[in-house]
């Protein structure tokens, strides 16, 4: 099964935005190998704008020349990423991330190239031609290199275009793809996003399919879980206490719909160094506390993990939070996680391992001052458990009626409840 457990991994936009190249790529899956790889983490996405030679930050170039192939199909700029030189696209920088162990992925935007339109492309395999198939009333509102496509009226002609970028992708040697533009358009999305599913599949190499941005509608998780394995439910996530904050209210009404080949995706990680395109200096204006509650929710929620710093960067307090290995088996072996309660200050999740082996149980305290905080296991029916053992801190407590803690202003504990 593809994505059997939430995607853990690296992307590049919170870093490197839109200018990232090969000697960057190279540098975090090599840090990944050496340091995150033990721990589960596998994925290494390069992530918008690859195919563009001018890039050199987050923002986007409106009309920009982009490097293709006579087909249509985007291939790697070259001054970006040598290896793809003479045709050879992503298959060299694919074949060494699979040397270290690891896996590879890429950033698509949904349809074609409007440049692939304007010159009346072939598509490959097929009898269409650009021109037919590209819907110009189509148009991301942020970025407009592409057209989506005419997926209901030449849905032939638009299958035949995915199952040509997709044949590539294979080619490469590419594990995972994430699909943006997408994930928040429905209605008129939805015919796209099961021929984009449909082309994964046939394509003949196993690749995650992650759509965004978020929010996807909640009224759409079933569609989601039949042709995707992870979709944002979040507009781009950062170093923000606001959206961490606001990310409790959607994990809740999100996390029935987590389960083996499906995972609701609350984004990146934006952890350490940040924004290096504009400031080599910059790093993540969370607080320590934020990022253990951040990463205790998305462990909780079982999230995909998808790191967004400059991992060579990573200093000490990082690496152990991305390597807790007692906070990262929750992602693995647990089921119906959810929320207990919620009050103005403080936040509980369970979620209860599937071998039996006892329960997690996070506690979030949402306010900006260090409070007590109390739980009573009883209450929620747990009464059989006798010992607990505090995962970030590692410290033991025995039970007696209740579990009492001091946790810092937006900080969080997680227990793991044994008999």
């Amino acid at each position: 099964m593809i994505a059997k457990n939430p995607p853990m991994g690296w992307n590049s936009w919170d870093c490197f935005g839109a200018a990232v190249n090969e000697e960057q790529v190279r540098a975090n899956a090599d840090y990944m190998a050496a340091n995150l790889k033990e721990y589960g983490w596998e994925y290494v996405v390069v992530d918008i704008q690859w195919y563009q030679p001018t890039a050199g930050s987050h923002a986007y170039e409106p009309f920009s020349d982009l490097n293709m192939d006579g087909y249509g199909r985007l291939l790697p700029a070259e001054n970006r990423f040598p290896s793809a030189a003479g045709g050879k696209g992503f298959a060299p920088l694919a074949e060494y991330v699979h040397s270290l162990g690891l896996k590879f992925g890429i950033h698509i935007m949904r349809g074609m190239p409007r440049m692939a339109a304007h010159r009346n492309l072939p598509i490959w395999n097929s009898p269409f031609h650009a021109r037919e198939v590209a819907d110009p009333n189509s148009i991301c509102v942020w970025n407009p290199d592409m057209y989506g496509l005419k997926c209901e009226s030449m849905e032939a002609g638009a299958r035949a275009y995915y199952d040509s970028i997709f044949a590539l992708y294979a080619e490469w040697g590419v594990d995972f793809v994430k699909v943006d533009d997408i994930a928040r358009e429905y209605p008129h999305c939805k015919r796209e996003i099961e021929l984009i599913s449909e082309a994964v599949r046939g394509c003949g190499r196993d690749m995650v399919l992650s759509l965004s941005p978020g929010p996807a509608p909640l009224d759409r998780a079933e569609h989601l879980k039949k042709y995707a394995n992870m979709w944002r439910i979040t507009d781009d996530f950062w170093d923000d206490w606001r959206l961490l904050y606001a990310m409790f209210e959607r994990a809740e009404k999100w996390c029935t719909h987590s389960g083996p080949g499906h995972w609701p995706d609350a984004d990146m990680l934006p952890v350490g160094a940040l924004r290096q395109c504009t400031d080599t200096g910059d790093w993540t204006r969370f607080t320590q506390e934020e990022q253990v509650t951040m990463m205790s929710l998305w462990c909780m929620m079982r999230a995909p993990l998808i790191a967004g710093g400059d991992l060579p960067k990573n200093d000490v307090f990082t690496l152990k939070l991305l390597t807790n290995r007692d906070v990262l088996e929750i992602e693995t072996t647990t089921h119906c996680a959810h929320q207990l309660y919620r009050t103005e200050e403080e936040i509980a999740w369970i979620a209860p391992r599937r071998d039996g082996e006892g329960v997690y149980v996070a506690l979030f305290n949402l306010s900006e001052q260090s409070r007590t905080v109390r739980f009573l296991p009883e209450e929620y029916d747990l009464g059989e458990y006798t010992a607990a053992r505090e995962l970030w801190s590692g410290r033991e407590a025995f039970l007696t009626g209740s579990v009492e803690t001091e946790i810092p202003g937006h900080g969080a504990v997680i227990y793991r409840f044994s008999k």
